[in-house]
Protein backbone atom coordinates (compact mmCIF):
# COMPACT_ATOMS: atom_id res chain seq x y z
CA UNK A 1 0.00 0.00 0.00
CA UNK A 2 1.62 3.10 -0.91
CA UNK A 3 1.85 6.23 1.55
CA UNK A 4 -0.51 8.59 2.12
CA UNK A 5 0.05 12.26 0.23
CA UNK A 6 -0.10 15.64 1.61
CA UNK A 7 2.19 18.69 1.46
CA UNK A 8 5.26 19.01 2.70
CA UNK A 9 5.17 22.03 5.37
CA UNK A 10 7.73 24.86 5.91
CA UNK A 11 8.99 23.82 9.50
CA UNK A 12 9.16 19.88 8.52
CA UNK A 13 11.55 20.75 5.85
CA UNK A 14 13.74 22.63 8.04
CA UNK A 15 13.85 19.22 9.89
CA UNK A 16 14.47 17.66 7.10
CA UNK A 17 17.79 19.99 5.87
CA UNK A 18 18.80 19.72 9.37
CA UNK A 19 18.81 16.00 9.39
CA UNK A 20 20.64 15.68 6.03
CA UNK A 21 23.05 18.10 7.66
CA UNK A 22 23.74 15.57 10.34
CA UNK A 23 24.11 12.86 7.89
CA UNK A 24 26.70 15.06 5.81
CA UNK A 25 28.36 15.86 9.04
CA UNK A 26 28.97 12.24 9.78
CA UNK A 27 30.07 11.14 6.24
CA UNK A 28 32.50 14.50 6.33
CA UNK A 29 34.57 12.08 9.01
CA UNK A 30 35.51 9.07 6.60
CA UNK A 31 34.42 10.14 2.86
CA UNK A 32 36.11 12.37 0.97
CA UNK A 33 34.48 16.05 -0.16
CA UNK A 34 33.05 15.25 -3.22
CA UNK A 35 30.90 12.61 -1.96
CA UNK A 36 28.88 15.58 -0.14
CA UNK A 37 27.35 16.59 -3.66
CA UNK A 38 26.47 13.16 -4.63
CA UNK A 39 24.36 12.68 -1.63
CA UNK A 40 22.73 16.09 -2.05
CA UNK A 41 21.59 15.11 -5.53
CA UNK A 42 20.67 11.63 -4.31
CA UNK A 43 18.65 13.22 -1.21
CA UNK A 44 16.90 15.73 -3.80
CA UNK A 45 15.95 13.17 -6.22
CA UNK A 46 14.22 11.09 -3.70
CA UNK A 47 12.52 14.00 -2.05
CA UNK A 48 11.11 14.22 -5.50
CA UNK A 49 10.06 10.92 -6.10
CA UNK A 50 8.36 11.04 -2.36
CA UNK A 51 7.25 14.07 -2.55
CA UNK A 52 3.75 14.74 -0.95
CA UNK A 53 3.74 11.01 0.67
CA UNK A 54 3.36 10.67 4.60
CA UNK A 55 3.39 7.76 6.78
CA UNK A 56 1.73 6.26 8.90
CA UNK A 57 2.26 8.81 11.71
CA UNK A 58 2.33 11.79 9.94
CA UNK A 59 5.42 12.93 8.80
CA UNK A 60 7.05 13.40 5.50
CA UNK A 61 8.15 9.68 4.05
CA UNK A 62 11.42 11.45 2.79
CA UNK A 63 11.77 11.28 6.45
CA UNK A 64 12.21 8.34 6.80
CA UNK A 65 14.94 7.24 4.14
CA UNK A 66 17.04 10.11 5.03
CA UNK A 67 17.05 8.43 8.88
CA UNK A 68 18.01 5.39 7.40
CA UNK A 69 20.68 7.05 5.41
CA UNK A 70 21.88 9.00 8.63
CA UNK A 71 22.19 5.69 10.55
CA UNK A 72 24.12 4.44 7.85
CA UNK A 73 26.41 6.61 8.42
CA UNK A 74 26.70 6.28 11.62
CA UNK A 75 27.98 2.97 11.22
CA UNK A 76 30.70 4.42 8.48
CA UNK A 77 29.12 2.99 5.48
CA UNK A 78 30.40 3.73 2.14
CA UNK A 79 28.98 6.32 -0.42
CA UNK A 80 27.01 3.64 -2.04
CA UNK A 81 25.26 2.08 0.81
CA UNK A 82 24.40 5.79 2.29
CA UNK A 83 23.05 6.26 -1.17
CA UNK A 84 21.16 3.30 -0.94
CA UNK A 85 19.29 3.99 1.92
CA UNK A 86 18.17 7.35 0.88
CA UNK A 87 16.68 5.59 -2.19
CA UNK A 88 16.09 2.09 -0.66
CA UNK A 89 11.65 2.59 -1.10
CA UNK A 90 11.71 4.47 -4.24
CA UNK A 91 11.58 1.47 -6.45
CA UNK A 92 8.83 0.16 -4.14
CA UNK A 93 6.77 3.13 -3.34
CA UNK A 94 7.10 5.12 -6.23
CA UNK A 95 6.93 5.61 -10.30
CA UNK A 96 10.81 5.52 -10.33
CA UNK A 97 12.59 2.32 -11.85
CA UNK A 98 15.59 -0.06 -11.09
CA UNK A 99 16.81 1.24 -14.87
CA UNK A 100 16.21 4.75 -13.73
CA UNK A 101 17.84 4.12 -10.54
CA UNK A 102 20.94 2.39 -12.24
CA UNK A 103 21.10 5.60 -15.20
CA UNK A 104 21.09 8.17 -12.09
CA UNK A 105 23.54 6.61 -9.86
CA UNK A 106 24.61 3.46 -11.31
CA UNK A 107 24.54 0.00 -11.76
CA UNK A 108 26.21 -0.87 -7.49
CA UNK A 109 23.93 1.71 -6.00
CA UNK A 110 21.03 0.22 -8.52
CA UNK A 111 21.89 -3.34 -6.96
CA UNK A 112 21.39 -3.46 -3.23
CA UNK A 113 18.10 -1.34 -4.22
CA UNK A 114 16.95 -3.90 -5.67
CA UNK A 115 18.38 -6.20 -3.03
CA UNK A 116 16.18 -3.88 -0.47
CA UNK A 117 13.07 -3.68 -2.35
CA UNK A 118 12.97 -7.05 -2.76
CA UNK A 119 12.92 -7.74 0.71
CA UNK A 120 10.62 -5.41 1.65
CA UNK A 121 7.80 -7.35 -0.93
CA UNK A 122 8.60 -10.67 0.57
CA UNK A 123 7.83 -9.04 4.29
CA UNK A 124 4.86 -7.50 3.21
CA UNK A 125 3.80 -10.76 2.93
CA UNK A 126 3.55 -11.68 6.77
CA UNK A 127 3.43 -8.41 8.35
CA UNK A 128 -0.21 -7.34 7.20
CA UNK A 129 -2.83 -9.41 9.60
CA UNK A 130 -3.77 -12.86 8.29
CA UNK A 131 -6.35 -15.20 8.77
CA UNK A 132 -4.43 -18.10 6.86
CA UNK A 133 -3.49 -21.18 8.70
CA UNK A 134 -0.25 -20.71 10.72
CA UNK A 135 1.70 -23.71 8.70
CA UNK A 136 0.70 -21.56 6.04
CA UNK A 137 1.92 -18.35 7.52
CA UNK A 138 5.28 -20.44 8.89
CA UNK A 139 6.19 -21.51 5.27
CA UNK A 140 5.83 -18.06 3.92
CA UNK A 141 8.27 -16.50 6.28
CA UNK A 142 10.31 -19.39 5.80
CA UNK A 143 11.12 -18.47 2.05
CA UNK A 144 10.56 -14.55 2.54
CA UNK A 145 14.16 -15.43 5.44
CA UNK A 146 15.65 -17.93 2.58
CA UNK A 147 15.06 -15.46 -0.03
CA UNK A 148 16.81 -12.48 2.09
CA UNK A 149 19.84 -14.51 2.96
CA UNK A 150 20.52 -15.36 -0.43
CA UNK A 151 19.98 -11.69 -1.39
CA UNK A 152 22.28 -10.85 2.05
CA UNK A 153 24.97 -13.53 0.02
CA UNK A 154 24.96 -11.70 -2.86
CA UNK A 155 26.31 -8.43 -1.13
CA UNK A 156 25.82 -8.23 2.17
CA UNK A 157 25.44 -4.44 2.20
CA UNK A 158 21.89 -5.05 1.55
CA UNK A 159 20.65 -6.01 5.03
CA UNK A 160 23.05 -3.38 6.24
CA UNK A 161 20.37 -1.06 5.09
CA UNK A 162 17.69 -3.36 5.34
CA UNK A 163 18.85 -3.75 9.49
CA UNK A 164 18.75 0.43 9.55
CA UNK A 165 15.36 0.38 7.69
CA UNK A 166 14.41 -1.59 10.33
CA UNK A 167 15.65 0.04 13.25
CA UNK A 168 13.97 3.34 12.07
CA UNK A 169 10.93 1.62 11.68
CA UNK A 170 11.23 0.36 15.18
CA UNK A 171 11.70 3.60 16.66
CA UNK A 172 8.65 4.75 14.74
CA UNK A 173 6.05 1.82 15.64
CA UNK A 174 3.62 4.22 17.86
CA UNK A 175 1.56 5.16 15.03
CA UNK A 176 0.60 1.35 14.13
CA UNK A 177 -1.25 -0.81 15.76
CA UNK A 178 -0.66 -2.76 18.78
CA UNK A 179 -1.27 -6.20 17.20
CA UNK A 180 0.97 -5.19 14.20
CA UNK A 181 3.49 -3.92 16.79
CA UNK A 182 4.18 -6.70 18.38
CA UNK A 183 4.57 -9.32 15.52
CA UNK A 184 7.23 -6.63 14.12
CA UNK A 185 8.44 -6.73 17.41
CA UNK A 186 8.38 -10.45 17.24
CA UNK A 187 10.40 -10.67 13.88
CA UNK A 188 12.89 -8.80 14.58
CA UNK A 189 14.07 -9.94 18.40
CA UNK A 190 13.95 -13.46 16.68
CA UNK A 191 15.65 -13.03 13.89
CA UNK A 192 17.20 -9.03 13.07
CA UNK A 193 18.48 -8.66 16.47
CA UNK A 194 20.73 -12.60 16.48
CA UNK A 195 21.37 -11.46 12.87
CA UNK A 196 23.04 -7.74 13.71
CA UNK A 197 24.99 -9.54 16.54
CA UNK A 198 26.00 -12.20 13.49
CA UNK A 199 27.11 -9.41 11.55
CA UNK A 200 29.15 -7.78 14.50
CA UNK A 201 26.97 -4.54 14.42
CA UNK A 202 26.01 -4.64 17.75
CA UNK A 203 25.08 -1.11 18.55
CA UNK A 204 22.31 -1.50 15.97
CA UNK A 205 21.39 -5.17 17.44
CA UNK A 206 21.22 -3.24 21.41
CA UNK A 207 18.68 -1.05 19.63
CA UNK A 208 16.60 -3.43 18.38
CA UNK A 209 16.60 -5.83 21.22
CA UNK A 210 15.66 -2.92 23.50
CA UNK A 211 12.97 -1.66 21.25
CA UNK A 212 11.59 -4.72 20.87
CA UNK A 213 11.60 -4.99 24.53
CA UNK A 214 9.59 -1.63 24.54
CA UNK A 215 6.79 -3.26 22.81
CA UNK A 216 6.57 -7.43 23.93
CA UNK A 217 7.07 -6.19 27.27
CA UNK A 218 5.98 -2.27 27.94
CA UNK A 219 5.91 -2.83 31.78
CA UNK A 220 8.58 -4.47 32.16
CA UNK A 221 10.66 -1.52 29.96
CA UNK A 222 9.16 0.83 31.27
CA UNK A 223 10.06 0.09 35.20
CA UNK A 224 13.77 -0.92 33.89
CA UNK A 225 14.15 2.32 32.23
CA UNK A 226 12.71 4.22 35.51
CA UNK A 227 15.30 2.52 37.54
CA UNK A 228 18.33 3.27 35.23
CA UNK A 229 17.41 6.78 35.36
CA UNK A 230 17.17 6.61 39.18
CA UNK A 231 20.52 5.26 39.50
CA UNK A 232 22.08 7.00 36.67
CA UNK A 233 23.98 9.61 38.85
CA UNK A 234 25.04 6.92 41.29
CA UNK A 235 26.24 4.97 38.67
CA UNK A 236 28.07 7.48 36.77
CA UNK A 237 30.13 8.14 40.35
CA UNK A 238 31.04 4.58 40.56
CA UNK A 239 32.25 3.81 36.81
CA UNK A 240 34.30 6.88 37.73
CA UNK A 241 35.83 5.52 40.81
CA UNK A 242 36.26 2.12 38.67
CA UNK A 243 38.13 4.02 36.08
CA UNK A 244 40.15 6.21 38.53
CA UNK A 245 41.30 2.57 40.31
CA UNK A 246 42.33 1.31 36.74
CA UNK A 247 43.95 4.54 35.99
CA UNK A 248 46.26 4.14 38.87
CA UNK A 249 47.58 0.91 38.12
CA UNK A 250 47.75 1.25 33.87
CA UNK A 251 49.63 4.97 33.97
CA UNK A 252 52.65 3.49 35.45
CA UNK A 253 52.83 1.15 32.76
CA UNK A 254 53.82 3.79 30.29
CA UNK A 255 51.46 2.04 27.00
CA UNK A 256 49.26 4.14 25.30
CA UNK A 257 45.35 3.70 25.99
CA UNK A 258 41.74 5.10 26.61
CA UNK A 259 39.15 4.01 28.76
CA UNK A 260 35.46 4.18 28.01
CA UNK A 261 32.77 3.44 30.75
CA UNK A 262 28.60 2.77 29.69
CA UNK A 263 25.74 1.51 30.99
CA UNK A 264 24.44 -1.71 29.52
CA UNK A 265 21.21 -1.93 27.44
CA UNK A 266 18.06 -2.66 28.76
CA UNK A 267 17.60 -5.95 27.66
CA UNK A 268 20.99 -7.07 28.22
CA UNK A 269 20.00 -6.16 31.86
CA UNK A 270 16.36 -7.60 31.70
CA UNK A 271 18.29 -11.10 30.00
CA UNK A 272 20.60 -11.42 32.83
CA UNK A 273 17.68 -11.10 35.35
CA UNK A 274 15.89 -13.72 34.21
CA UNK A 275 18.98 -16.28 33.47
CA UNK A 276 20.34 -15.86 36.77
CA UNK A 277 16.52 -15.23 38.29
CA UNK A 278 17.09 -12.08 40.25
CA UNK A 279 15.92 -8.92 40.78
CA UNK A 280 17.45 -5.62 39.17
CA UNK A 281 18.46 -4.63 42.77
CA UNK A 282 20.69 -7.53 42.98
CA UNK A 283 22.65 -7.08 39.30
CA UNK A 284 25.62 -6.23 39.83
CA UNK A 285 28.07 -5.88 36.58
CA UNK A 286 24.73 -2.66 35.37
CA UNK A 287 27.74 -1.46 33.14
CA UNK A 288 30.95 -1.99 30.96
CA UNK A 289 34.53 -1.00 30.95
CA UNK A 290 36.52 -1.10 27.84
CA UNK A 291 40.21 0.11 27.63
CA UNK A 292 41.40 0.64 24.05
CA UNK A 293 45.20 0.66 22.88
CA UNK A 294 47.35 0.33 20.05
CA UNK A 295 48.67 -3.13 19.52
CA UNK A 296 47.49 -6.95 20.32
CA UNK A 297 50.83 -7.14 22.94
CA UNK A 298 50.13 -4.00 24.90
CA UNK A 299 46.47 -5.63 24.92
CA UNK A 300 47.94 -8.73 27.02
CA UNK A 301 50.32 -6.57 28.98
CA UNK A 302 47.15 -4.15 30.11
CA UNK A 303 45.36 -7.38 30.89
CA UNK A 304 48.40 -8.60 32.74
CA UNK A 305 48.19 -5.37 35.13
CA UNK A 306 44.41 -5.78 36.11
CA UNK A 307 44.82 -9.54 36.71
CA UNK A 308 47.59 -8.70 38.52
CA UNK A 309 46.47 -5.71 40.61
CA UNK A 310 42.61 -6.78 40.76
CA UNK A 311 41.26 -10.54 41.98
CA UNK A 312 39.46 -11.87 38.05
CA UNK A 313 36.28 -13.83 39.18
CA UNK A 314 36.67 -16.95 38.37
CA UNK A 315 35.82 -18.57 34.57
CA UNK A 316 35.32 -15.40 33.37
CA UNK A 317 37.93 -14.66 31.41
CA UNK A 318 37.62 -15.08 27.44
CA UNK A 319 40.38 -14.61 24.47
CA UNK A 320 38.49 -13.39 21.53
CA UNK A 321 41.49 -11.92 19.99
CA UNK A 322 43.27 -15.38 19.86
CA UNK A 323 39.92 -16.93 19.17
CA UNK A 324 38.10 -14.41 17.04
CA UNK A 325 34.27 -14.51 16.82
CA UNK A 326 32.60 -15.39 13.56
CA UNK A 327 31.30 -12.07 13.19
CA UNK A 328 34.92 -10.46 13.53
CA UNK A 329 34.96 -9.84 16.83
CA UNK A 330 38.15 -9.50 18.91
CA UNK A 331 38.66 -8.32 22.28
CA UNK A 332 39.64 -9.60 25.52
CA UNK A 333 36.98 -10.27 28.17
CA UNK A 334 37.01 -10.41 31.96
CA UNK A 335 35.39 -9.54 34.87
CA UNK A 336 37.32 -8.44 38.42
CA UNK A 337 36.59 -7.55 41.60
CA UNK A 338 37.21 -3.63 41.49
CA UNK A 339 36.35 -3.46 45.38
CA UNK A 340 35.38 -5.95 47.54
CA UNK A 341 31.90 -7.08 46.84
CA UNK A 342 32.25 -5.34 43.79
CA UNK A 343 32.49 -6.41 40.47
CA UNK A 344 33.10 -5.04 36.63
CA UNK A 345 33.32 -6.50 33.54
CA UNK A 346 36.51 -5.11 31.47
CA UNK A 347 37.13 -5.53 27.71
CA UNK A 348 40.43 -4.86 26.36
CA UNK A 349 41.40 -4.09 22.65
CA UNK A 350 42.97 -2.47 19.81
CA UNK A 351 41.33 0.73 17.88
CA UNK A 352 40.85 -1.58 14.90
CA UNK A 353 39.02 -3.96 16.85
CA UNK A 354 37.01 -1.65 18.47
CA UNK A 355 36.13 -0.17 15.30
CA UNK A 356 35.08 -4.05 13.68
CA UNK A 357 33.28 -4.07 17.47
CA UNK A 358 31.48 -1.45 17.05
CA UNK A 359 30.34 -1.33 13.61
CA UNK A 360 31.11 -5.05 12.73
CA UNK A 361 31.48 -6.34 8.97
CA UNK A 362 30.54 -2.47 7.98
CA UNK A 363 33.39 -1.63 9.26
CA UNK A 364 35.24 -2.90 6.17
CA UNK A 365 33.24 -0.15 3.92
CA UNK A 366 34.60 2.56 5.57
CA UNK A 367 36.63 5.04 3.92
CA UNK A 368 39.28 7.08 4.79
CA UNK A 369 41.30 9.72 3.09
CA UNK A 370 44.47 8.17 1.64
CA UNK A 371 43.00 4.52 1.93
CA UNK A 372 44.77 2.59 -0.83
CA UNK A 373 42.82 -0.55 0.16
CA UNK A 374 39.93 -0.86 -3.12
CA UNK A 375 36.28 -1.48 -2.04
CA UNK A 376 36.35 -4.11 -4.00
CA UNK A 377 39.15 -5.44 -1.98
CA UNK A 378 37.11 -4.74 1.37
CA UNK A 379 34.25 -6.49 0.06
CA UNK A 380 36.29 -9.80 -0.91
CA UNK A 381 37.77 -9.53 2.92
CA UNK A 382 34.43 -9.27 4.11
CA UNK A 383 33.22 -12.13 2.10
CA UNK A 384 36.04 -14.54 2.74
CA UNK A 385 35.28 -13.99 6.67
CA UNK A 386 31.70 -15.11 5.94
CA UNK A 387 31.56 -18.26 5.55
CA UNK A 388 28.68 -18.90 8.11
CA UNK A 389 26.58 -17.66 5.49
CA UNK A 390 27.66 -19.31 2.67
CA UNK A 391 26.80 -22.47 5.08
CA UNK A 392 23.39 -21.75 6.32
CA UNK A 393 22.51 -20.79 2.47
CA UNK A 394 23.97 -24.84 2.27
CA UNK A 395 21.15 -26.04 4.32
CA UNK A 396 18.10 -23.54 3.57
CA UNK A 397 18.27 -25.25 0.20
CA UNK A 398 18.51 -28.84 1.36
CA UNK A 399 15.51 -28.04 4.22
CA UNK A 400 11.77 -28.66 3.16
CA UNK A 401 10.40 -28.64 6.32
CA UNK A 402 9.61 -24.46 6.59
CA UNK A 403 9.17 -24.99 10.23
CA UNK A 404 12.31 -27.08 11.46
CA UNK A 405 14.19 -24.07 8.62
CA UNK A 406 12.98 -21.13 10.78
CA UNK A 407 14.34 -23.14 14.01
CA UNK A 408 17.05 -23.68 12.17
CA UNK A 409 18.37 -20.30 11.51
CA UNK A 410 17.37 -18.95 14.73
CA UNK A 411 19.70 -21.91 16.22
CA UNK A 412 22.40 -20.48 13.17
CA UNK A 413 22.21 -16.91 14.74
CA UNK A 414 22.20 -17.60 18.30
CA UNK A 415 26.16 -16.40 19.20
CA UNK A 416 26.46 -18.10 22.38
CA UNK A 417 29.60 -20.22 21.15
CA UNK A 418 32.13 -23.11 22.12
CA UNK A 419 35.39 -22.99 20.33
CA UNK A 420 36.50 -26.37 19.77
CA UNK A 421 40.02 -27.75 18.44
CA UNK A 422 40.96 -30.48 15.92
CA UNK A 423 43.59 -33.10 16.79
CA UNK A 424 45.51 -30.79 14.38
CA UNK A 425 45.14 -27.61 16.21
CA UNK A 426 42.37 -26.29 13.91
CA UNK A 427 39.46 -24.20 16.17
CA UNK A 428 36.15 -25.29 15.12
CA UNK A 429 33.16 -22.76 16.27
CA UNK A 430 29.90 -24.19 17.34
CA UNK A 431 26.67 -22.93 18.95
CA UNK A 432 26.82 -23.86 22.51
CA UNK A 433 25.29 -27.05 23.37
CA UNK A 434 27.37 -28.85 20.13
CA UNK A 435 28.20 -32.54 20.59
CA UNK A 436 30.82 -34.71 18.74
CA UNK A 437 28.36 -35.37 16.02
CA UNK A 438 27.86 -31.69 15.30
CA UNK A 439 31.51 -31.26 15.61
CA UNK A 440 32.07 -34.10 13.13
CA UNK A 441 30.27 -32.13 10.31
CA UNK A 442 31.69 -28.96 10.97
CA UNK A 443 34.82 -30.87 10.01
CA UNK A 444 33.26 -32.93 7.23
CA UNK A 445 29.91 -33.89 5.64
CA UNK A 446 31.68 -37.67 5.37
CA UNK A 447 33.22 -37.52 8.83
CA UNK A 448 29.85 -37.18 10.48
CA UNK A 449 28.69 -39.86 8.07
CA UNK A 450 30.99 -42.36 9.17
CA UNK A 451 31.43 -41.03 12.74
CA UNK A 452 31.29 -44.22 15.42
CA UNK A 453 32.93 -42.61 18.83
CA UNK A 454 34.84 -39.44 20.07
CA UNK A 455 37.89 -38.71 22.15
CA UNK A 456 37.95 -35.24 24.26
CA UNK A 457 41.21 -34.68 25.23
CA UNK A 458 42.38 -37.79 24.88
CA UNK A 459 39.17 -39.54 26.70
CA UNK A 460 35.97 -41.68 25.46
CA UNK A 461 32.89 -39.25 25.69
CA UNK A 462 29.67 -40.47 24.53
CA UNK A 463 28.03 -38.96 21.18
CA UNK A 464 25.81 -36.66 23.14
CA UNK A 465 28.34 -35.25 25.26
CA UNK A 466 27.83 -30.95 24.93
CA UNK A 467 31.38 -29.73 23.68
CA UNK A 468 33.15 -27.20 26.06
CA UNK A 469 35.63 -24.42 24.66
CA UNK A 470 38.82 -24.88 24.81
CA UNK A 471 38.65 -28.68 24.11
CA UNK A 472 40.48 -31.16 21.50
CA UNK A 473 37.67 -33.42 19.50
CA UNK A 474 38.95 -36.79 18.23
CA UNK A 475 36.41 -37.98 15.81
CA UNK A 476 36.65 -41.88 15.87
CA UNK A 477 35.27 -43.34 12.41
CA UNK A 478 34.03 -46.66 10.43
CA UNK A 479 34.06 -47.46 7.15
CA UNK A 480 30.91 -48.54 5.85
CA UNK A 481 28.96 -46.77 9.06
CA UNK A 482 26.03 -44.75 8.88
CA UNK A 483 24.14 -41.76 10.30
CA UNK A 484 21.65 -43.23 13.64
CA UNK A 485 18.34 -41.10 13.37
CA UNK A 486 18.33 -40.98 17.41
CA UNK A 487 21.38 -38.31 16.57
CA UNK A 488 18.40 -36.27 15.66
CA UNK A 489 17.64 -36.31 19.35
CA UNK A 490 20.52 -34.07 20.12
CA UNK A 491 22.79 -32.75 17.79
CA UNK A 492 22.00 -28.99 17.67
CA UNK A 493 23.83 -27.43 14.40
CA UNK A 494 21.02 -27.32 11.89
CA UNK A 495 24.48 -28.30 9.27
CA UNK A 496 24.32 -31.68 10.76
CA UNK A 497 20.73 -32.32 11.14
CA UNK A 498 20.41 -31.66 7.36
CA UNK A 499 23.12 -34.12 6.28
CA UNK A 500 21.10 -36.60 8.91
CA UNK A 501 18.16 -36.08 7.17
CA UNK A 502 19.64 -36.16 3.85
CA UNK A 503 20.76 -39.29 4.51
CA UNK A 504 17.60 -41.00 5.21
CA UNK A 505 15.36 -39.44 2.65
CA UNK A 506 17.95 -41.02 0.10
CA UNK A 507 16.74 -44.26 1.72
CA UNK A 508 13.44 -44.07 1.07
Amino acid sequence: MLPLRAPLKNNLTHDLETTFLALVKNASAYLPAESHDILRNTYEFSKHAHQEQLRAGGDPFISHPLEVAKILSELHMDLATLQAGLLHDVVEDTTVTRDQIKSEFGNEVAEIVEGVTKIDRLESNFTEPSHTAPSRVITEQAENWRKMLIATAKDVRVIFVKLADRRHNMETLGALRDEKRRRISEETLNLYVPLAQRLGMYSIKHDLADLSLKYLEPEVFDKLELKMKTIKVQQETYLKSCVGKLEAVLKPLDIPYRISARPKSLHSVYRKMVRQNKPFEEIQDLAGIRIITDTVEHCYALLGAVHTHFQPVKDSFTDYIAIPKNNLYQSLHTTIEIAPGEIVEVQIRTEEMHSVAEFGVAAHWRYKLGDKTSTQGKIDKVEAKMDWLKKTLEWLEESQDPREMLEGLKAELEFDQVFVFTPKGEVKKLPLGSTPVDFAYEVHSGLGDQCVGAKVNDKMVRLDYQLKSGERCEILTKKGQHPHKDWLDFVKTPRARSKIKKYFKQLS
